[in-house]
Protein backbone atom coordinates (compact mmCIF):
# COMPACT_ATOMS: atom_id res chain seq x y z
CA UNK A 1 0.00 0.00 0.00
CA UNK A 2 1.10 3.58 -0.60
CA UNK A 3 2.24 5.60 2.38
CA UNK A 4 -0.87 7.75 2.95
CA UNK A 5 -1.43 9.36 6.33
CA UNK A 6 -4.92 8.41 7.48
CA UNK A 7 -5.65 11.80 9.05
CA UNK A 8 -5.30 13.64 5.72
CA UNK A 9 -6.43 10.84 3.44
CA UNK A 10 -9.16 11.88 1.02
CA UNK A 11 -10.24 9.30 -1.55
CA UNK A 12 -10.96 10.50 -5.07
CA UNK A 13 -14.22 9.46 -6.74
CA UNK A 14 -15.40 9.51 -10.33
CA UNK A 15 -17.15 12.80 -11.18
CA UNK A 16 -17.47 12.35 -14.95
CA UNK A 17 -17.11 9.53 -17.48
CA UNK A 18 -16.20 10.30 -21.09
CA UNK A 19 -16.59 7.34 -23.48
CA UNK A 20 -13.95 7.26 -26.20
CA UNK A 21 -15.30 7.84 -29.70
CA UNK A 22 -13.97 6.01 -32.76
CA UNK A 23 -12.61 8.43 -35.34
CA UNK A 24 -9.64 8.96 -37.69
CA UNK A 25 -6.60 11.21 -37.62
CA UNK A 26 -3.40 11.66 -39.58
CA UNK A 27 -3.75 10.15 -43.05
CA UNK A 28 -6.57 7.86 -41.96
CA UNK A 29 -5.37 6.13 -38.79
CA UNK A 30 -8.27 4.69 -36.78
CA UNK A 31 -8.23 5.87 -33.17
CA UNK A 32 -10.39 6.11 -30.06
CA UNK A 33 -10.50 9.66 -28.69
CA UNK A 34 -11.69 10.34 -25.15
CA UNK A 35 -10.35 13.66 -23.88
CA UNK A 36 -10.24 16.25 -26.63
CA UNK A 37 -13.44 15.34 -28.50
CA UNK A 38 -14.49 18.95 -27.89
CA UNK A 39 -13.54 21.95 -25.79
CA UNK A 40 -15.83 20.60 -23.05
CA UNK A 41 -13.97 17.29 -22.81
CA UNK A 42 -10.57 18.57 -21.74
CA UNK A 43 -9.02 18.31 -18.28
CA UNK A 44 -6.64 21.21 -17.71
CA UNK A 45 -3.73 20.76 -18.49
CA UNK A 46 -4.64 17.67 -20.57
CA UNK A 47 -5.90 18.58 -24.03
CA UNK A 48 -6.39 15.18 -25.66
CA UNK A 49 -5.91 11.43 -25.26
CA UNK A 50 -6.00 9.10 -28.29
CA UNK A 51 -5.76 5.31 -28.24
CA UNK A 52 -4.77 3.34 -31.34
CA UNK A 53 -5.09 -0.44 -31.33
CA UNK A 54 -5.43 -2.65 -34.38
CA UNK A 55 -3.88 -5.71 -35.99
CA UNK A 56 -5.32 -4.67 -39.37
CA UNK A 57 -2.68 -2.77 -41.35
CA UNK A 58 -5.29 -0.70 -43.20
CA UNK A 59 -6.22 0.88 -39.86
CA UNK A 60 -2.76 2.39 -39.29
CA UNK A 61 -0.47 1.98 -42.31
CA UNK A 62 -1.05 5.54 -43.65
CA UNK A 63 0.41 6.93 -40.45
CA UNK A 64 0.86 10.60 -39.64
CA UNK A 65 2.80 12.33 -42.47
CA UNK A 66 4.61 15.63 -41.87
CA UNK A 67 2.47 18.12 -39.95
CA UNK A 68 3.05 21.14 -37.67
CA UNK A 69 2.45 21.84 -33.97
CA UNK A 70 2.76 24.89 -31.74
CA UNK A 71 2.03 25.64 -28.09
CA UNK A 72 1.92 22.29 -26.28
CA UNK A 73 3.59 18.91 -25.73
CA UNK A 74 2.84 15.51 -27.25
CA UNK A 75 3.58 12.20 -25.52
CA UNK A 76 3.48 8.99 -27.55
CA UNK A 77 3.47 5.71 -25.60
CA UNK A 78 3.82 2.49 -27.60
CA UNK A 79 2.54 -0.86 -26.36
CA UNK A 80 2.97 -2.87 -29.57
CA UNK A 81 4.42 -2.17 -32.99
CA UNK A 82 7.10 0.05 -34.49
CA UNK A 83 6.75 3.75 -35.33
CA UNK A 84 9.38 6.13 -36.72
CA UNK A 85 9.46 9.80 -35.72
CA UNK A 86 11.29 12.41 -37.81
CA UNK A 87 11.20 16.20 -37.49
CA UNK A 88 12.60 19.39 -39.01
CA UNK A 89 15.29 19.58 -36.31
CA UNK A 90 16.88 16.39 -37.64
CA UNK A 91 15.62 14.23 -34.80
CA UNK A 92 14.90 10.63 -35.73
CA UNK A 93 13.59 8.08 -33.27
CA UNK A 94 12.23 4.54 -33.40
CA UNK A 95 9.36 3.79 -31.05
CA UNK A 96 8.86 0.14 -30.15
CA UNK A 97 6.94 -1.74 -27.46
CA UNK A 98 7.14 0.07 -24.12
CA UNK A 99 8.96 3.14 -25.47
CA UNK A 100 7.86 6.75 -24.97
CA UNK A 101 8.48 9.84 -27.08
CA UNK A 102 8.15 13.21 -25.33
CA UNK A 103 8.02 16.18 -27.70
CA UNK A 104 7.72 19.83 -26.77
CA UNK A 105 6.34 21.65 -29.80
CA UNK A 106 7.01 25.05 -28.25
CA UNK A 107 7.04 27.82 -30.84
CA UNK A 108 6.92 25.31 -33.66
CA UNK A 109 7.87 21.89 -34.93
CA UNK A 110 7.10 19.94 -38.10
CA UNK A 111 7.26 16.18 -37.67
CA UNK A 112 5.97 12.86 -38.94
CA UNK A 113 5.16 9.56 -37.24
CA UNK A 114 5.07 6.66 -39.66
CA UNK A 115 4.55 2.90 -39.10
CA UNK A 116 7.57 0.73 -39.80
CA UNK A 117 5.57 -2.48 -40.22
CA UNK A 118 3.20 -3.82 -42.85
CA UNK A 119 1.37 -6.27 -40.60
CA UNK A 120 0.84 -7.12 -36.94
CA UNK A 121 -0.57 -5.11 -34.07
CA UNK A 122 -0.01 -1.37 -33.67
CA UNK A 123 -1.08 -0.29 -30.22
CA UNK A 124 -0.47 2.74 -28.05
CA UNK A 125 -1.52 6.23 -27.03
CA UNK A 126 -0.88 9.85 -27.85
CA UNK A 127 -1.39 12.46 -25.15
CA UNK A 128 -1.45 16.24 -25.62
CA UNK A 129 -0.39 18.36 -22.62
CA UNK A 130 -0.96 22.11 -22.69
CA UNK A 131 1.73 24.67 -21.90
CA UNK A 132 1.17 27.96 -20.06
CA UNK A 133 1.42 31.16 -22.09
CA UNK A 134 4.91 31.91 -20.76
CA UNK A 135 6.20 28.59 -22.18
CA UNK A 136 4.30 28.26 -25.45
CA UNK A 137 6.97 29.96 -27.55
CA UNK A 138 9.98 28.17 -26.08
CA UNK A 139 12.31 26.33 -28.50
CA UNK A 140 11.04 22.96 -29.68
CA UNK A 141 12.55 19.90 -28.00
CA UNK A 142 12.38 16.13 -28.38
CA UNK A 143 13.25 13.15 -26.25
CA UNK A 144 13.13 9.38 -26.80
CA UNK A 145 12.65 7.32 -23.62
CA UNK A 146 13.50 3.65 -23.95
CA UNK A 147 11.28 1.13 -22.19
CA UNK A 148 14.23 -0.13 -20.13
CA UNK A 149 14.75 3.31 -18.58
CA UNK A 150 11.17 3.74 -17.38
CA UNK A 151 10.83 2.69 -13.69
CA UNK A 152 8.28 0.04 -12.72
CA UNK A 153 7.17 -0.34 -9.08
CA UNK A 154 5.85 -3.77 -8.03
CA UNK A 155 3.64 -3.64 -4.93
CA UNK A 156 3.03 -6.48 -2.47
CA UNK A 157 -0.57 -6.74 -3.64
CA UNK A 158 0.55 -7.79 -7.13
CA UNK A 159 -0.22 -4.37 -8.58
CA UNK A 160 2.52 -2.79 -10.70
CA UNK A 161 2.94 0.85 -11.69
CA UNK A 162 4.99 2.01 -14.66
CA UNK A 163 6.06 5.58 -13.89
CA UNK A 164 6.26 7.38 -17.23
CA UNK A 165 6.03 10.85 -15.67
CA UNK A 166 5.82 12.21 -12.15
CA UNK A 167 6.65 10.56 -8.84
CA UNK A 168 5.24 7.45 -7.18
CA UNK A 169 5.60 7.16 -3.41
CA UNK A 170 5.45 4.10 -1.17
CA UNK A 171 6.62 3.28 2.34
CA UNK A 172 9.87 2.10 0.75
CA UNK A 173 10.51 5.49 -0.84
CA UNK A 174 9.78 7.56 -3.92
CA UNK A 175 10.27 6.53 -7.54
CA UNK A 176 10.52 9.37 -10.05
CA UNK A 177 10.48 9.23 -13.83
CA UNK A 178 13.67 10.41 -15.51
CA UNK A 179 12.06 13.44 -17.12
CA UNK A 180 12.76 17.16 -16.70
CA UNK A 181 10.28 18.95 -14.49
CA UNK A 182 7.78 21.33 -16.06
CA UNK A 183 5.42 23.89 -14.59
CA UNK A 184 2.38 21.59 -15.00
CA UNK A 185 4.23 18.74 -13.23
CA UNK A 186 2.69 16.01 -15.43
CA UNK A 187 1.80 12.63 -13.96
CA UNK A 188 1.54 9.59 -16.26
CA UNK A 189 1.31 6.07 -14.81
CA UNK A 190 0.46 2.75 -16.43
CA UNK A 191 -1.13 0.57 -13.71
CA UNK A 192 -1.62 -3.21 -13.90
CA UNK A 193 -4.07 -4.81 -11.47
CA UNK A 194 -4.69 -8.56 -11.10
CA UNK A 195 -8.28 -9.81 -10.97
CA UNK A 196 -10.08 -8.75 -7.80
CA UNK A 197 -7.08 -6.99 -6.25
CA UNK A 198 -7.60 -3.60 -4.58
CA UNK A 199 -4.93 -0.98 -4.07
CA UNK A 200 -4.69 2.59 -2.73
CA UNK A 201 -2.32 4.92 -4.56
CA UNK A 202 -1.07 8.19 -3.10
CA UNK A 203 -1.39 11.05 -5.60
CA UNK A 204 -0.63 14.79 -5.52
CA UNK A 205 -3.75 16.39 -3.97
CA UNK A 206 -3.56 19.50 -6.16
CA UNK A 207 -3.36 17.66 -9.49
CA UNK A 208 -6.28 17.23 -11.84
CA UNK A 209 -6.37 13.51 -12.65
CA UNK A 210 -8.14 11.02 -14.90
CA UNK A 211 -8.15 7.22 -15.26
CA UNK A 212 -8.37 5.41 -18.60
CA UNK A 213 -8.74 1.61 -18.50
CA UNK A 214 -7.55 0.11 -21.77
CA UNK A 215 -7.77 -3.53 -20.75
CA UNK A 216 -10.63 -4.78 -18.59
CA UNK A 217 -12.78 -2.67 -16.29
CA UNK A 218 -11.95 -1.01 -13.00
CA UNK A 219 -13.80 -0.08 -9.81
CA UNK A 220 -12.94 3.40 -8.54
CA UNK A 221 -13.10 4.99 -5.11
CA UNK A 222 -14.90 4.06 -1.92
CA UNK A 223 -18.12 3.98 -3.93
CA UNK A 224 -16.65 1.27 -6.21
CA UNK A 225 -18.08 2.97 -9.27
CA UNK A 226 -17.42 0.91 -12.41
CA UNK A 227 -15.30 2.48 -15.16
CA UNK A 228 -15.55 0.47 -18.41
CA UNK A 229 -12.74 -0.12 -20.86
CA UNK A 230 -11.86 2.78 -23.21
CA UNK A 231 -13.71 5.36 -21.13
CA UNK A 232 -11.97 8.29 -19.43
CA UNK A 233 -12.88 8.77 -15.79
CA UNK A 234 -12.41 12.30 -14.47
CA UNK A 235 -11.67 12.26 -10.74
CA UNK A 236 -12.63 14.50 -7.85
CA UNK A 237 -9.88 16.05 -5.74
CA UNK A 238 -8.08 14.11 -3.02
CA UNK A 239 -4.82 12.54 -1.91
CA UNK A 240 -5.66 8.90 -2.70
CA UNK A 241 -7.00 6.81 -5.56
CA UNK A 242 -8.58 3.47 -4.65
CA UNK A 243 -8.77 0.96 -7.49
CA UNK A 244 -9.95 -2.61 -7.90
CA UNK A 245 -9.47 -4.74 -11.00
CA UNK A 246 -12.35 -6.77 -12.40
CA UNK A 247 -10.38 -9.35 -14.32
CA UNK A 248 -6.81 -8.59 -15.39
CA UNK A 249 -6.85 -4.82 -15.81
CA UNK A 250 -4.54 -2.16 -17.18
CA UNK A 251 -5.26 1.53 -16.85
CA UNK A 252 -3.55 4.87 -17.38
CA UNK A 253 -3.60 7.52 -14.65
CA UNK A 254 -2.84 10.91 -16.16
CA UNK A 255 -2.93 14.53 -15.04
CA UNK A 256 -1.11 17.61 -13.87
CA UNK A 257 -1.42 21.04 -12.30
CA UNK A 258 -4.14 23.17 -13.87
CA UNK A 259 -2.91 26.14 -15.89
CA UNK A 260 -6.18 28.13 -15.63
CA UNK A 261 -5.64 30.12 -18.81
CA UNK A 262 -7.90 30.56 -21.85
CA UNK A 263 -7.41 28.04 -24.66
CA UNK A 264 -7.63 28.79 -28.36
CA UNK A 265 -7.14 25.78 -30.63
CA UNK A 266 -7.12 25.26 -34.36
CA UNK A 267 -6.12 21.71 -35.27
CA UNK A 268 -2.42 21.26 -34.38
CA UNK A 269 -2.02 24.75 -32.85
CA UNK A 270 -2.95 25.47 -29.22
CA UNK A 271 -2.53 29.03 -27.98
CA UNK A 272 -4.35 31.46 -25.67
CA UNK A 273 -6.08 33.79 -28.14
CA UNK A 274 -7.56 33.66 -31.63
CA UNK A 275 -5.01 36.27 -32.71
CA UNK A 276 -2.17 33.94 -31.68
CA UNK A 277 -3.80 31.13 -33.67
CA UNK A 278 -4.00 33.36 -36.73
CA UNK A 279 -0.30 34.15 -36.27
CA UNK A 280 0.56 30.44 -36.03
CA UNK A 281 -1.32 29.68 -39.25
CA UNK A 282 0.37 32.63 -40.99
CA UNK A 283 3.81 31.56 -39.74
CA UNK A 284 3.26 28.02 -40.99
CA UNK A 285 2.07 29.12 -44.42
CA UNK A 286 5.01 31.48 -44.73
CA UNK A 287 7.60 28.98 -43.55
CA UNK A 288 8.25 30.88 -40.31
CA UNK A 289 6.67 28.52 -37.79
CA UNK A 290 9.99 26.93 -36.85
CA UNK A 291 12.17 30.02 -36.99
CA UNK A 292 13.95 30.90 -33.75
Amino acid sequence: MNAVKSEIRQVRELRQIIPALTTQDGAGVKIKRSLGQSAETRLDPILMLDEFNSDQADDYIAGFPAHPHRGFETVTYMLDGHMLHEDHLGNRGNLRAGDVQWMTAGRGIIHSEMPQQEKGRMRGFQLWINLPAAEKMQPAAYRDINADSIPVVDLNSGVSVKVIAGEFSTIAGTTAAALPKSSVDPLYWDVTLPDGVSESLAVPPNHQLMIYPYQGEILVGELHRRLPCSQAGILTSGSTIELQGTGPTRALIIGGKAINEPIAQHGPFVMNTDKEIEQAIYDYRCGKLTET
